[in-house]
């Protein structure tokens, strides 16, 4: 009797679970397993997740390189001329044009103003205070879509997403990204939650919010949201939407009359520029229709084709799931698809829908026993239960592929960052030095990390011949000007460009491996202060250079040299060394004897060599000129400390050819390297020095 009262407890809640498709899990509904089990697969609550977002945004915050020049001269630089009353200005911020929204840079001067008071001149700690915050905006986000998701399908299916949001390469970069893209992100995270919440109007706020403050072409994604929002509670919802509107719009336009100084609509006049004619993207780079299909996968690896794969899964599954799964997840096929048919392609126009891949691969693992079990019976096969078991590993692969490429971005391209802050530690320069950057300025990572003492920065001609941004210009109105020198077509301004190198302070410069030469290669001009190795993308095979793997990651990757130069206000004098045109790595070095030594009027030659190491080793340094001396052999090595144990990443190649020149004053026979010389030394110098003297006329003549 027993035995049947259960049985006939057991199948409304399996015809409740097959008809899910139609009725929305409610608080009163039986709670059930997405896989038939018992009802311990809910309620997952807000404190955990919410406390594992934030710890890895902090992360995040802390950790995360620079992607995009776009986010430094059109978000972090307008940032900084709020707060500080300098910075570059891109074309688009120029009056006459007016395409950017100073409402959306207020928003981050939320966090930057009180930083800037609590701070003061250290605007390094201000700009990861911004960061923090966008962190936390994050992880508020993403909290509510975790929840909201454990609250309608189950703790395991949350558990997994949170997991991915938390681990995956993708959001752990775009999370704590100053761009309109990653706010646009936020509000799709925040609004998926509160559909599947039920709170229609609130998702419709947040959705208009994503796109008017934060990026207007994200409309599209939003759609299919708002559409079903109206389905469902259509005045409430359109109430919400118009009134959000309005009030965003009707904000923004006196914003950027209050900067512009002219009545305008950043928002309209950007998606005019870009929809209705005038744009013309493809100025800035053009990408195949694949572009998107192997970033996705190097940001999310295995998780993006699972997330791929959840509409070829759907029909095996929709018994299980309610419409809202659907229109939650569709963003993310109709923004791709839309997307990869554009001509220009940017890794950040994938952020709005970084969340929902999250979502989708969740449910796809969730459901992976699904395509192995048998319909028409209640007992689980072996291979379901395995299935069951594999789900696990499935995620922990995905999560350790994606530290890898976490790990290999960070620690392959921070050298920016990490330069532009050893600045501050060089201030005995003065007031009124100027920083120079050539070919580096897309990395340049913001005014943030150029210290008070610099008084300008400015870009020097290394072949780039499109637009440059320049300094707002308080002269000609601040916010408010509209420069002569800026244009929509990409076209470089003749004004540009610094023609005076000699008025350079510093140098920042990226040396690689490649057959032309490099400014700061001129050791006689140019000292080194800060050096950095970066990872050469075109030289390291893409399986090595894109994700972590240990030990081959540094054996099997090139790297360059990212350097800060001080140029020299006395060059060492009887010292000149020069790249070779073959091996930018291999230097031609000539050493004068210096007077009052047995090597007076000599000309000696040397080879400098930078192995691959540098400058974690030392270099290789040797005569090539024929010399007589107790520390350097016939073969033309050299007995100096600094090259063998004594070498620091400190020390510069300034300073090691300047303890050859003091080598050459002042041999020392008591720690030979040639032990005949060094013998001939120390029984009669007088002698040797005769010999030494010789030896300078015959081989270091200068010839």
């Amino acid at each position: 009797m027993d035995l049947t009262t259960t049985t006939r407890q057991r199948r409304p809640l399996l015809s409740a679970s097959s008809s899910s498709s139609t009725k929305p899990y409610s608080k009163t509904d039986k709670p059930r397993r997405s896989d038939g089990g018992d009802a311990e697969d809910r309620g997952l609550g807000w404190f955990l997740p919410f406390i594992a977002l934030c710890y890895l945004r902090y992360m995040s915050a802390t950790s995360n390189i620079v992607h995009d020049c776009d986010e430094v001269f059109n978000y972090w630089e307008p940032l900084h001329y709020l707060l500080y009353k300098s910075g570059f200005q891109t074309w688009e911020y120029s009056s006459n044009f007016a395409l950017r929204s100073y409402l959306y840079i207020l928003f981050h001067e939320l966090a930057g103003r009180p930083a800037s008071w609590w701070f003061g001149d250290d605007k390094v700690r201000v700009f990861y205070a911004v960061r923090l915050f966008l962190g936390l905006v994050s992880a508020v986000s993403d909290t509510v879509l975790v929840v909201a998701l454990s609250r309608k399908y189950g703790k395991r299916i949350a558990t997994y997403a949170v997991a991915m949001l938390c681990l995956t390469s993708g959001c752990f970069f775009a999370s704590t990204s100053f761009l309109p893209s990653s706010f646009s992100m936020y509000a799709m995270s925040l609004s998926c939650g509160l559909l599947l919440l039920e709170k229609y109007d609130m998702a419709v706020a947040i959705s208009v919010l994503g796109v008017i403050l934060g990026w207007p072409f994200s409309i599209l994604a939003f759609l299919p949201i708002v559409v079903y929002a109206l389905v469902k509670r259509f005045k409430q919802a359109f109430i919400s939407g118009a009134v959000t509107s309005v009030f965003l719009l009707g904000l923004s336009v006196l914003v950027d009359h209050y900067y512009y100084k002219r009545w305008t609509s950043s928002v309209l006049n950007l998606l005019i520029y870009n929809v209705l004619g005038g744009g013309e993207s493809h100025l800035y780079g053009t990408e195949g229709p694949l572009f998107y299909i192997k970033n996705g996968f190097n940001n999310f690896n295995l998780g993006f084709v699972l997330a791929l794969l959840f509409i070829a899964l759907f029909p095996a599954i929709r018994r299980k799931y309610d419409r809202c799964l659907l229109v939650v997840i569709s963003p993310m096929y109709i923004w791709l698809a839309f997307m990869s048919l554009q001509p220009h392609k940017e890794e950040r126009f994938l952020y709005p829908i970084y969340p929902l891949i999250c979502v989708s691969a969740s449910v796809v693992i969730e459901n992976i026993p699904e395509l192995f079990r048998d319909k028409y019976s209640t007992r689980e096969s072996l291979l379901v239960t395995i299935t069951k078991y594999i789900r696990p590993v499935i995620l922990g692969l995905i999560l350790c592929a994606s530290h890898a490429r976490t790990f290999s971005l960070i620690n392959g391209y921070s050298a920016p960052l990490e330069v532009y802050k050893l600045l501050e530690h060089h201030d005995d320069a003065g007031p009124g030095s100027v920083l120079c950057v050539g070919s580096e300025w897309h990395r340049y990572p913001s005014s943030f990390f150029v210290p008070d003492y610099i008084s300008e920065v400015r870009w020097i001609d290394d072949g780039f011949r499109g637009l440059l941004p320049f300094p707002f210009n308080s002269t000609l109105g601040g916010t408010a000007a509209s420069p002569p020198y800026f244009n929509n077509k990409n076209q470089a301004s003749d004004e540009q460009f610094l023609k005076n190198i000699e008025t350079c302070t510093f140098l920042i410069e990226l040396q690689l491996s490649r057959p032309y030469s490099y400014r700061g290669s001129d050791l006689s001009t140019w000292e080194a202060i800060a050096v950095l190795p970066y990872l050469d993308r075109e030289l390291s095979p893409a399986k090595y250079r894109s994700f972590f793997i240990p030990y081959k990651w540094q054996e099997k990757n090139v790297f360059g040299k990212y350097e800060t130069q001080r140029l020299l206000s006395e060059p060492a004098p009887g010292i000149s060394a020069s790249p070779s045109e073959e091996n930018m790595r291999y230097f031609n070095v000539m050493i004068l004897g210096p007077t009052q030594s047995p090597y007076e009027g000599g000309v000696f030659k040397l080879e400098l060599f930078l192995p691959e190491e540098y400058p974690m080793a030392a270099p290789k340094v040797r005569f090539l000129t024929k010399i007589y001396h107790p520390n350097i052999d016939k073969l033309g090595r050299i007995c100096l400390d600094i090259l063998k144990d004594k070498w620091s990443p400190a020390l510069q190649i300034r300073t090691v050819l300047l303890s050859i020149q003091a080598l050459l004053s002042a041999p020392n026979p008591d720690d030979p390297l040639s032990e005949n010389i060094a013998k001939h030394w120390k029984s009669n110098e007088a002698e040797a020095v005769e010999t030494a003297k010789e030896w300078t006329r015959l081989y270091a003549s200068g010839a």
